[in-house]
Order: C-alpha cells, then sequence, then structure tokens
C-alpha cells in the first residue's frame, strides 16, 4: 500500500466533506421559493447553496419538515465519513499495523472511502427526491459532489486491488468465500438479524422525534422540525440536577450493591451446612420478587407521618413525630436501602456461580500450603470472580443514566417535595410526557441524551479496562 497515495486520498475526502464547499445548490430561487410558500421574511435566512451540516437550517427555516430525516441522515454521514478517514490518517501515521500486515489499515481506508462515495450518492439522492416532491428543479449537486465521487471510487478500487494482493500475501479469504465455506451458519444467524432488525435498530429511527415538535396530523416525518429546541428545554428545566442525581444514585447501586453482591456470595458459599446454605439463599433471593407496589405499601406505612410505625414508635417513647414524607435529606439512603433489599439477593447468584465453578484442588492446595479461610478469599476467589465484576461493571455504567423508574416513582410518586433529593431521568420523562401535552421530542430528546451519556461511559471505561486487562474488555 503506498501510504501517501492512501493519506492524500483520505484528505481530499476530509476536504471534500468539511463544511467549505457546498454540496447542494439553490437554482430557479423566485419560483422554487414561491413553490414551496415561503415569504420575504422566511427567504432572509435561506441560501443560495448549502454543505451537508447547514442543510437541516433549511428545512428548519423553510418549515419542509418531510426533508428532515433525510437531512439528517446526510449530515450523520457527513460526520461518519469525516470520523473514518481521520481515524485512517492516524492510524496510518501512528503506523498501527495488525499481526497480517497492512489488512486493517486497508480495511479502514476503504471504509472512509465507501463512507464518502455513499454520502454523496445520498446527496444526489436527496435532490432528486426534494425536486420530486415539490415538483419542480429547485435543488443541484455541485461539482464538488461529483469530484468528491471520483476521488472516493478511485480510492476503493485502489484498496480493493491492494486488498486483494494483501490476502493472498497472508492466505486470507474475504467474505464471499467465507460465505461459501460456511453458508449453513450464516443462514442460522438470518433470524437473529430479521429479529435484531426489527426490535432494536429500526425503531432507533423514533430518535428523530427529539428534533421535531410532533404533531398527528403531519406524523413523525412531515411534523416540523425545530433542531435543538427540545434540547435547550432540558437544559432550562434544570439537566444538571436530572443528571446528578441520577449519576449519584446509580454509583450508589452499583458500587454498594455489587460490594455487597460478592461478600454475600462469598460468605454463603463457605457455609458447609447444606440446609443452612439454601435457607440462606431462599430468604435473599426471595425480595426479588416482592412487587413495587407491595414495597410502596409496607414503606408508606412504616415512615407515613400520623399512623407509621415509625412515628408510632417516636410517639410512644416521648419524641416528636418525623415527617419523612416532606424531608428530602432522608429519602437518598431510603432508596438505597431499598434498592439493595430487593436485588443483593438476585445479583449474588452470578457471583455465587462463578464462585462454585471454581476448581476445588486449588482451595485444597491452598489449605495445605496453610492458607487460611480470609487468605483464600483473597488471592483464590477475589481474583477467580475480576472478570464476572468487569463484565457486569461495564453493562451497569452503560445503564449508568437510567435509573430504577418503579423503585422512585412508587416510592416518592409525585411528591414535589422530594423532586430536588429524589428526581431521576426516568421520572421525570415519565411525567413530562404525561402531564404536557405532545411532548414526546421532549421524552425523546430526554432518553437521547441518557443513551449518548452511557454510551460514552461505557466506551471509556471500556477503553481503560482494555489498556490494563484486555482480555476483560467487552470490545
Amino acid at each position: 500500500m503506498n501510504k501517501k497515495i492512501s493519506i492524500g486520498g483520505s484528505l481530499a475526502c476530509i476536504i471534500l466533506a468539511l463544511p467549505i464547499f457546498n454540496q447542494i445548490k439553490v437554482v430557479n430561487l423566485v419560483a422554487f421559493f414561491s413553490k414551496i410558500g415561503v415569504n420575504k421574511e422566511m427567504a432572509k435566512n435561506l441560501f443560495t447553496g448549502y454543505h451537508l451540516f447547514n442543510l437541516l437550517s433549511f428545512v428548519q427555516n423553510a418549515n419542509q419538515g418531510a426533508l428532515g430525516i433525510f437531512a439528517m441522515v446526510l449530515f450523520l454521514l457527513a460526520v461518519a465519513t469525516l470520523y473514518f478517514n481521520i481515524a485512517f490518517i492516524i492510524r496510518v501515521i501512528l503506523k498501527r499495523n495488525g499481526n497480517k500486515g497492512e489488512l486493517g489499515l486497508i480495511a479502514a481506508g476503504k471504509l472512509g472511502f465507501f463512507f464518502e462515495l455513499i454520502t454523496e450518492l445520498a446527496t444526489i439522492a436527496f435532490t432528486i427526491f426534494a425536486n420530486k416532491k415539490f415538483k419542480i428543479t429547485g435543488f443541484v449537486p455541485s461539482v464538488a459532489v461529483y469530484i468528491a465521487i471520483a476521488v472516493s471510487l478511485a480510492g476503493y478500487v485502489y484498496f480493493k486491488v491492494v486488498e486483494k494482493k494483501e490476502r493472498e500475501k497472508y492466505k486470507e479469504h474475504g467474505l464471499l468465500k467465507e460465505f461459501k465455506k460456511n453458508w449453513p451458519l450464516f443462514l442460522m444467524l438470518i433470524p437473529t438479524f430479521i429479529y435484531f432488525m426489527i426490535n432494536n435498530y429500526l425503531p432507533m429511527f423514533g430518535v428523530y422525534f427529539a428534533f421535531t415538535s410532533f404533531n398527528f396530523r403531519d406524523g413523525l416525518w412531515a411534523s416540523p422540525f425545530i433542531g435543538f429546541k427540545n434540547f435547550e428545554f432540558l437544559i432550562k428545566a434544570d439537566l444538571f440536577r436530572l443528571t446528578k442525581n441520577t449519576i449519584l444514585y446509580n454509583i450508589a447501586f452499583i458500587g454498594i450493591g455489587n460490594a455487597f453482591q460478592i461478600l454475600f456470595a462469598i460468605l454463603v458459599s463457605r457455609v458447609t451446612l447444606k440446609w443452612f446454605k439454601k435457607t440462606s439463599q431462599t430468604l435473599m433471593f426471595m425480595p426479588y420478587f416482592v412487587s413495587f407496589v407491595i414495597l410502596k405499601v409496607i414503606v408508606y406505612n412504616v415512615f407515613e407521618y400520623q399512623y407509621g410505625l415509625i412515628n408510632n414508635f417516636v410517639t410512644q417513647s416521648g419524641a416528636e413525630r418525623i415527617d419523612f414524607y416532606n424531608t428530602p435529606s432522608y429519602w437518598p439512603f431510603l432508596i438505597t436501602f431499598f434498592y439493595l433489599w430487593k436485588n443483593i439477593g438476585y445479583g449474588m447468584v452470578v457471583y455465587l456461580a462463578t464462585i462454585m465453578g471454581i476448581d476445588n484442588e486449588i482451595y485444597e492446595a491452598a489449605k495445605v500450603d496453610g492458607a487460611n479461610d480470609f487468605q483464600q478469599i483473597f488471592y483464590i476467589t477475589l481474583p477467580h470472580i475480576k472478570p464476572t465484576f468487569i463484565i457486569l461493571l461495564l453493562y451497569a455504567l452503560g445503564s449508568i443514566m437510567k435509573g430504577q423508574f418503579e423503585l422512585f416513582y412508587q416510592l416518592v410518586g409525585n411528591n414535589g417535595v422530594l423532586f430536588n433529593a429524589t428526581d431521576i431521568f426516568d421520572t421525570y420523562v415519565y411525567r413530562i410526557t404525561t402531564t404536557q401535552p405532545l411532548s414526546i421530542g421532549l421524552g425523546t430528546a430526554a432518553g437521547l441524551y441518557q443513551s449518548i451519556f452511557g454510551f460514552l461511559i461505557i466506551v471509556l471505561v471500556n477503553f481503560l479496562v482494555k489498556r490494563k486487562n484486555p482480555e476483560y474488555a467487552l470490545f
């Protein structure tokens, strides 16, 4: 692979994808703006040319929501093009070759050119779609689009030729040969692929709700595009407090929860009496099956001001009643306690299964060497459950912005006095989507913020884990 040619082609793709060239030109201005119903005030905010990073401004300023999803896809493709080409150049400069020569670099470069090609072809498709919708030629691709197509196509073909030689060198075969060799396995993957497409990936298009002022008359794809106004509303609605509460509660749940789960799993595993071990497991596991509604009833009857169990004891001892439901400072501790009470037994099972899988001969050898129980736990048990802990931690951190909605809603409900200390994103989203008319966009914006935040956290933590212990990383 000629690295100078490869870097030059990627740089060309990056430059052509940057918002310095207009990929789409607006023609027949007067007739076009008249056709789509643009008045003089609206026309002040419109341009004679658009690149893929400001095309959404046309959708918003011209009130053409039907073009919104298409324009957003183009924006995401442009971002992906820049990312993959920049990543390829960095890998070449840092000389990050894999075990099989330059196959990894070639795949990265090919991906960058492929996304550039797809982006420019999608840009042409957008102009055709928009012109058909408006029944007038208002958009045409610029010269930069055709130059980018030529560069990306040439680069992709170049990498395919180089890849073929590299594969022959390391006796690697491509996807087609792999399919011919293992076609039954690929066929078995089809139901799984269909399931995930229908249930996991197609619903992702609903993210577009977050950027629209949804109404049932126009539907999702034609509702007015409003950009980041829903996110601005969230920021003004005390985004910092919601983020802080959600993260702190989840840190407590994850940290304290895992510590107690490991502790009880070790204690149960060390018990020699079989009937006591079974009874202990059952008693610790049972709270998990208690309904949150039943838990609410229990908590209310214990902490209620007038007739609650605790206040009855307090008054009988001659002290003043405690107003739990109007004192926010108690609830972070109460919520954490009841979360642990419900989930310790369930989470303990995973760690207990890992401990039971440890070869007993290791413990026997340790006993022969004179190791006591604490030394066996510290030097044998804990190192063996470390991979399980890291994997569970990564999964938990991915949902760090998603709270235990049932727990918070049932224990706190709509008690506004406690919101400052107990409100998390899930309860906030529930309130705004049920109490405010047509607030689907706000709820989706909050959910998108949670997902992106969790994704970045898990990528960062996985990166740190991979640097320390690569075998423990998720990817």
